[in-house]
C-alpha cells in the first residue's frame, strides 16, 4: 500500500505510475484501504466492484493522463457496463449494458474505476439524503450535509479516498457540493461534454457532466480528455485555443469582474459568515491585480424559479414514463414522494408551458450576455449558507403528506396547475431551491461555472466561492482558479484537517 496517496492529486499519482515508482495496483489498495476505513461513517460509496478493478489493473489500464489512478463514478447519469444503475432510487436497479460516451472517453485517460457514489432520487434535491441509500455524511462533521446531487463523490474526494470522482450538475450538484465539501468543481459549457448516447440534453441542456477534484489541474486535464461533440450531439462548440491544462497552469490577464451578491431566489437569506467570504475573495482577486465591481444580472427573480421549475418537473415526469416503458412498472413503484409530485407537477403541464420557460431561459441569458459584455466573468457565493445538518432540506412528514394528498386530489382536479398557481410550489420548494439562488444561473444560461474552496465556518465547514465564466470559456476560469489555488487561497481537505 502506498502510504503517501493522499499527498498527491490524481496528475501526480499518474506521473508516479509511469515513472515507474508505485503500481496502479498499490493504488488501488490505498484506495480500497481507504474506503474500508472511512465510507462505513461517510455512506460515500454506494456500490463496489473491487475484484472488477484489480483485474483491470492487472490486465493493464489505457495509457492516458490518469493511467492507474483510482477512480468513482456517480450512479446517475454514468451507464458503466456491467454494472447495476440505481439513480438514487429504491425502485431503479438497471444492469448497463453499455458505456456512456463519457465514460468511453474516462476509461480512455487510464481510470481505474472501483465504485459508484451516492446521489439523491433522480438528482432532484440538493442533499444526498436517499430513502434507498440513506444519507452521506459531510467529511468535515458527521451529521451534516455533504451537498447534493454529487454528494458522494465530493465527499470521497475531500476525504481522500479518491482525488476526482465522476459528478454531474443540473442545478448546482456539481458545485453545490464541492463548496460543502471543500473540494474543487466546474459545471463545464452547455454541449463541451457528452450527454450520450441515450440522452441530448438533460433537462433541456441545463444539466452538464464532468468530476469533483482536489485540485484544478486534474479537472482541467479531465476536461481535455473528455470534451467535444458526440455522434448526435445537439450542441457542437467551439474547442479551446490550447488545452484547458496549460490554461490552468498560468496566470490570467488582469480581468474584470462582476461581484454579484443578490440571490435569484426570492426571500432567500445570505450567511453572514459567505458574505464575509465573498468580500475577502474580492479583496484577494483585486490584490492579484483584478478589478472587482459590483454588478447584477438583471433577471426577473419571481420568473426565474418558476421557468427552472417547470422545465425540471416536466423533465421528471418524462424520465419516469421512459424508465417505466422500457424496464417496466416495478421500476417505479417505490419513488420517494418528492419525486412522485414533481411528475405529478411535470404532467399538469403543455407543452406550451414549457415553451413558456423556455423563453424564460432565453432572456435570462439574454441578460446575462449582456452582463458579460462589460465583465470578463461573475462572482458569488456558490451556496448561500454553509452545511445544514441532515433532514433539513428534505421534505418534512408534513412536506410529504400535502405531497400525497395531492396526488390524491389530483384525481378530481388538476391539482398541478392548482399547486404552482395557489404559491404551494414556491412554498414547499423554497427551502431548496433558495440553496441553488446562485448556482442556477450556471445551468439555465448553459455557462461555465466553477466553485472554488477557499473560506471556513465557525463550526468548521466549508465555504465554496462561484467564479461564472462568458459562454464557452473554461480557460479563463481555469487560469484564475489555478491562480487562487497556486497563492494559497484554497483551504485543506478533511483528511488534512
Amino acid at each position: 500500500m502506498f502510504k503517501e496517496y493522499t499527498q498527491y492529486d490524481a496528475l501526480g499519482l499518474a506521473d508516479l505510475v509511469s515513472k515507474g515508482e508505485v503500481s496502479a495496483k498499490e493504488l488501488l489498495d490505498s484506495a480500497v484501504a481507504r474506503a474500508n476505513k472511512l465510507n462505513p461513517k461517510l455512506n460515500a460509496i454506494i456500490h463496489r466492484f473491487d475484484e472488477r478493478a484489480y483485474d483491470q489493473a492487472q490486465a493493464g489500464l489505457p495509457s492516458g493522463a490518469f493511467t492507474g489512478v483510482p477512480y468513482l463514478l456517480k450512479d446517475l447519469s454514468y451507464s458503466f457496463e456491467g454494472e447495476p444503475l440505481t439513480m438514487g432510487s429504491r425502485s431503479v436497479n438497471i444492469q448497463s449494458d453499455y458505456d456512456s460516451e463519457i465514460v468511453k472517453r474516462m476509461k480512455a485517460t487510464g481510470v481505474n474505476t472501483f465504485g459508484k457514489t451516492n446521489t439523491p432520487e433522480f438528482g432532484l434535491i440538493i442533499t444526498t439524503e436517499p430513502k434507498a441509500h440513506g444519507a452521506t455524511h459531510n467529511p468535515f462533521k458527521k451529521g451534516y450535509s455533504s451537498g447534493g446531487s454529487s454528494g458522494g463523490s465530493a465527499a470521497a474526494v475531500a476525504s481522500g479516498i479518491v482525488p476526482m470522482a465522476g459528478a454531474g450538475d443540473g442545478g448546482g450538484s456539481i458545485r453545490f457540493p464541492a463548496a460543502w465539501c471543500g473540494a474543487f468543481g466546474l459545471k463545464p459549457s452547455r454541449g463541451r461534454n457528452p450527454m450520450g448516447p441515450k440522452v441530448g440534453e438533460g433537462w433541456e441542456g441545463a444539466v452538464a457532466d464532468h468530476v469533483i477534484t482536489r485540485s484544478v489541474r486534474d479537472s482541467a486535464a479531465m476536461l481535455d480528455a473528455t470534451s467535444g461533440a458526440e455522434v448526435g450531439a445537439p450542441f457542437v462548440i467551439a474547442p479551446p485555443e490550447g488545452s484547458f491544462l496549460e490554461a490552468a497552469m498560468r496566470a490570467p490577464k488582469p480581468l474584470t469582474i462582476a461581484l454579484h451578491q443578490q440571490p435569484l431566489i426570492a426571500g432567500t437569506v445570505v450567511d453572514k459568515e459567505v458574505l464575509a467570504v465573498l468580500e475577502q475573495t474580492a479583496k484577494q482577486l483585486e490584490a492579484m491585480g483584478h478589478r472587482v465591481v459590483p454588478a447584477e444580472p438583471n433577471i426577473n427573480i419571481e420568473q426565474f424559479w418558476h421557468d427552472f421549475m417547470v422545465v425540471v418537473c416536466t423533465h421528471t415526469a418524462f424520465t419516469i414514463d421512459d424508465i417505466e416503458r422500457h424496464y417496466g412498472a416495478h421500476h417505479v413503484k417505490k419513488l420517494e414522494p418528492q419525486t412522485q409530485n414533481m411528475a405529478l407537477l411535470g404532467r399538469s403541464l403543455s407543452a406550451v408551458d414549457l415553451a413558456h420557460a423556455k423563453q424564460g431561459w432565453h432572456n435570462s441569458q439574454y441578460q446575462t450576455g449582456l452582463l458579460l459584455e462589460t465583465y470578463d466573468m461573475i462572482l458569488c457565493p456558490t451556496v448561500p449558507t454553509p452545511a445544514v445538518k441532515h433532514g433539513v432540506l428534505p421534505p418534512s412528514v408534513m412536506d410529504e403528506m400535502l405531497m400525497r394528498s395531492a396526488e390524491l386530489l389530483n384525481k378530481g382536479i388538476d391539482m398541478g396547475k392548482y399547486a404552482f398557481s395557489s404559491g404551494m410550489i414556491e412554498k414547499l420548494s423554497h427551502p431548496v431551491l433558495s440553496k441553488m439562488a446562485f448556482t442556477l444561473l450556471g445551468n439555465v444560461t448553459g455557462l461555465p461555472a466553477v466553485s472554488v474552496p477557499v473560506g471556513m465556518s465557525k463550526k468548521g465547514l466549508p465555504i465554496g466561492m462561484q467564479l461564472i465564466g462568458r459562454m464557452n470559456d473554461e480557460t479563463t476560469l481555469f487560469s484564475v482558479a489555478g491562480e487562487m489555488e497556486r497563492t494559497g487561497m484554497f483551504t485543506k481537505p478533511a483528511f488534512a484537517k
